[in-house]
């Protein structure tokens, strides 16, 4: 009997990509396998990101979108059709990015997974004693009251009657739900020798010249000649207290407020994370936070924190550890809540699974890593029925210890077997190694990117030639010699988060790093621990912030000593030289391209017919520095530019220097004009490692600096690590990666496990004393990296 011929619906196993053109993409071409596990490769910039993100996953979104009504698009975030010839094969997208979590200062671990919502369904049906509905129990939700006559129409008669209402908020009215209280210290406020003519207000923004200003002064209610210690206390409290009033200033309607309710709606309300620099510092020097004393720092009011079940509160659920809450709920036994308990137990021990058991669920998600904040939104997939989909993961071993990266793995192949497709842009070789498929992208980054270099699998990978395969097998040597210290910087009694009263001496003038599992206290030891005048220059992970009118020039300052070199050569000012200033084209605003909105369809970008997308005003080009117009300076790469600047007529030192930073950190391929937004997170780490090398500081901090790095550009960054070091300055590195471990002259270790299971120091000394003591999991997965080759001298103590 003859077989049957496959089913013509069986035949859609490709996802096809065809004349992709996305940012550096140059008309690939490619062929992805469904239900299988793609891993992409290349350098950092090589255009990864542009043909998964930008192309595959912004698609498949959009189509999806397509499918609801105009009137439910009309509240969805419009998202332009991506360059491509044809895609076919598509399925629906899940995106699993790097982006931190939740900007609002009320936003925990907890209300992010869903995991708050049925905890407070819980209590609200077990606790004893029984104080309300769930919303009693939620820290968003204030207690209100209140009572009135309202007017019915009934019988075809109008009736008044009087009625009252109540609504029972879990939210501590004191602290209004965040948990801290501010102070505020008022010298950083104004400066109260001065009136407010002559400018006494030192608050960011409040300048005389502006609205804020004129509000103030032309307000009536005080005295804008007399010095602030002259007022009167009416006065002050008006400056300072008074509730929003409308005023009319300049024959304009305005709302007057004073400086503290205004401050707290327009810096207190955002997350400190998400604050731009100047602001945050302005906070940090003007707002003490203390833990709210009517709450104890539990955003709960007293009725939420009276109600338990079995002794235990919600406060107390919250801040447990969340593997230990996974036991209590376990222990509870309640026939008429069982499914809530069922599906808030496998909420839990996804948590757990993904290696998140150590946090717990009052943890504001705004203090999460880029890593930890990826597998938090993980754990909404893990348990879910859905099959067929594509899930789409940016480097979700980041901020992973090797012995995490594991259990990754185990993740995503778990994923993979239910029959999706996974798509994964990825650098370490542990994850790599697990492919099915492989595509790798290259051969370099920026525009000597953006081409298919190897399809196939990962044995194909490595006998390649290409970049990715010749570094697939690359390990990092202990080194023969290490470098001896300068001296040290010692950490006493450290108990931030999870540490346990810590000692340790951080040698200086060397390279250090400070290791251990996620979550076993790295971050808490170094950041919460290092006293701030040690000179220290802290690079963390957190984003840049930056408009898609902000490029490499604009943010690391290079633009400024350009534009007053362009201003002294024309003899005008340097204003005209600032697409967001004066020389700005009138068409596009210094665009570039006008953007048209098709309300619910996607926005149309097309390039500015006036200033050909250059951004500058037709006169101001026609001013040349070195021969070159400043739209042609903008659009050079770093490594031209810093030839262009770096001798002849051109020569202009103060650039030069930030040019060589750039170049040093591996960005010598960037254009010095390509939006900050279509930056990779590696570039946007190493774009700000750049622009802080050239502070005062002899202590340099960096928050796993190999973060989204190929491995031959972590070979790179190894080498810059060493001239820091060998300039005279002390390199502190938090780093998982075992071939910056492998290069370190000394190494703190933290653990042994993760929470309030870590939080001590298991090792500090050489590598080479580490790999031959294997005492801990770091330790033996640095013996298994290197091949067990130890015992290059150096020594070390394993606590």
């Amino acid at each position: 009997m003859s077989t049957a011929e496959p089913h013509i619906a069986d035949s859609h196993d490709l996802i096809r990509v065809h004349g992709a053109r996305v940012n550096n993409l140059k008309d690939v071409s490619i062929e992805i396998p469904k239900r299988r596990l793609t891993v992409f490769t290349g350098v950092s910039g090589s255009g990864k990101s542009s043909l998964v993100f930008g192309t595959i996953a912004a698609e498949s979104q959009r189509l999806i979108n397509e499918t609801y009504s105009a009137f439910v698009q009309g509240f969805m975030p419009t998202l332009a059709r991506p360059e491509v010839d044809v895609l076919e094969g598509l399925t629906t997208a899940i995106i699993v990015d790097q982006e931190q979590m939740g900007g609002d200062a009320r936003s925990t671990v907890g209300t992010a997974t869903d995991a708050n919502a049925m905890l407070r369904i819980l209590f609200s049906r077990l606790g004893q004693p029984h104080i309300g509905s769930p919303q009693a129990f939620s820290f968003n939700v204030p207690s209100i009251s209140g009572a009135g006559a309202v007017t019915l129409e009934r019988g075809g008669r109008t009736v008044k009657e009087r009625r009252s209402f109540s609504i029972t908020g879990g939210m501590c009215p004191r602290c209004e739900g965040r948990g801290s209280v501010s102070d505020f210290d008022l010298t950083q406020l104004y400066d109260d020798s001065k009136s407010l003519a002559e400018g006494a207000l030192t608050i960011p923004g409040y300048s005389m010249d502006g609205w804020y200003g004129r509000i103030y002064m032309g307000s009536g209610f005080l005295d804008p000649d007399k010095p602030i210690r002259d007022y009167t206390r009416k006065e002050l409290d008006a400056l300072l207290h008074k509730e929003a009033t409308r005023i009319k200033v300049d024959n304009v309607n305005v709302t007057y407020e004073g400086l503290i309710p205004r401050i707290r709606k327009s810096f207190l309300a955002k997350d400190r994370e998400s604050m731009q620099p100047h602001i945050r510092a302005f906070v940090d020097r003007a707002i003490t936070f203390t833990a709210c004393p009517e709450c104890d720092g539990t955003r709960l009011a007293e009725p939420a924190r009276s109600s338990r079940i079995d002794g235990v509160n919600i406060a107390d659920a919250c801040a447990m550890q969340i593997n230990d809450l996974a036991e209590w709920v376990r222990g509870l036994a309640e026939p008429s809540v069982a499914p809530l308990l069922t599906t808030l137990r496998h909420t839990l021990d996804s948590f757990v699974e993904i290696g998140l058991g150590y946090l717990s669920l009052d943890r504001p998600s705004g203090t999460l890593s880029g890593g930890e904040a990826q597998r938090v939104k993980m754990i909404r997939h893990l348990g879910s029925s859905l099959t067929d989909t594509t899930y789409v993961f940016d480097e979700p071993t980041i901020g992973l210890h090797p012995h995490d990266i594991q259990r990754m793995n185990d993740l995503l192949l778990r994923l993979r077997d239910k029959g999706n497709t996974v798509l994964v842009v990825e650098h370490k070789p542990e994850a790599i190694a697990i492919a099915d498929h492989v595509v790798d992208l290259g051969p370099l980054a920026g525009t000597e990117g953006g081409t298919v270099c190897f399809e196939g699998t990962v044995e194909g990978l490595r006998e390649s030639g290409t970049l990715t395969g010749r570094h697939l097998d690359d390990r990092a040597r202990l080194k023969d010699e290490v470098r001896k210290p300068t001296g040290a910087l010692e950490i006493r009694g450290a108990n931030a988060h999870n540490l346990q009263d810590v000692d340790v001496d951080i040698p200086l003038g060397v390279l250090c790093v400070i290791t251990g599992v996620a979550g076993s206290g790295k971050s808490s030891l170094v950041h919460g621990s290092i006293p701030a005048d040690a000179g220290v220059v802290s690079i963390d992970q957190a984003a840049i912030r930056g408009s898609r009118r902000s490029n490499p020039a604009t943010y690391t300052g290079l633009l400024d000593p350009i534009r007053k070199a362009f201003a002294k050569a024309n003899g005008v000012k340097p204003a005209l030289f600032s697409a967001n200033s004066e020389g700005a084209c009138p068409n596009c605003n210094g665009a570039g391209v006008i953007y048209t909105d098709l309300a619910m369809m996607a926005g149309v970008a097309t390039t500015c017919e006036e200033c050909e997308g250059r951004r500058f005003q037709a006169s101001v080009l026609e001013y040349r520095f070195g021969g070159r117009d400043i739209s042609e300076v903008l659009s050079m790469s770093v490594a031209q530019a810093e030839e262009f600047f770096g001798a002849g007529e051109a020569r202009t030192p103060a650039a030069h220097r930030i040019l060589e930073r750039m170049d040093q950190v591996g960005l010598g391929y960037l254009r010095l004009g390509q939006p900050l937004t279509t930056l990779s997170g590696g570039e946007r780490q190493r774009l700000k490692l750049a622009t802080h090398m050239g502070e005062k500081g002899g202590i340099y901090v960096l928050d796993e600096p190999t973060t989204g790095l190929h491995l031959a550009d972590v070979e790179h960054l190894l080498g810059l690590l060493d001239r820091l070091v060998d300039a005279g300055k002390s390199v502190i590195v938090i780093e998982h990666h075992q071939a910056v471990m492998a290069h370190a002259d000394w190494i703190v270790d933290l653990g042994p496990g993760a929470g309030h299971d870590g939080g001590r120091v298991v090792f500090e000394g050489t590598p080479a004393g580490l790999v031959a003591s294997r005492g801990t999991l770091t330790g033996r997965h640095l013996a298994e990296y290197v091949g067990g080759r130890g015992g290059f001298g150096g020594s070390g103590s394993v606590a």
